[in-house]
């Protein structure tokens, strides 16, 4: 026999983390450790600390000139990252030194 309101596990899942709180810190985590992957082994190798805080990814870059640039793309780095995890979790990055 066949039940008639079944769900999908990744929908229970997702319904549980939502409820918990946990869905945002879930997702800032997958931001963060899919930040080396999305912008490339060169830019990871000038990469430090990342953290998110209040909605903005605070990243510290070691090259001056990589700062620059990754300044200038900023929003679209934003809209990237936020596209990689499928919902807006940052609004802006803030490049350290």
């Amino acid at each position: 026999m066949r039940r008639q309101n079944t769900e999908q596990v990744g929908a229970v899942v997702a319904q549980f983390l939502r409820e918990q709180g946990l869905e945002k810190p879930l997702l800032e985590h997958r931001l963060v450790e899919a930040w080396p992957e999305l912008m490339g082994p060169l830019v990871a190798k000038y990469t430090g600390k990342i953290e998110i805080k209040n909605g903005v990814l605070l990243v510290r870059i070691t090259s001056a000139a990589l700062r620059q640039e990754l300044f200038i793309a900023r929003q679209q780095l934003v809209e990237r990252l936020n596209q990689h995890v499928g919902a807006d979790i940052i609004s802006d990055i803030r490049l350290l030194g």
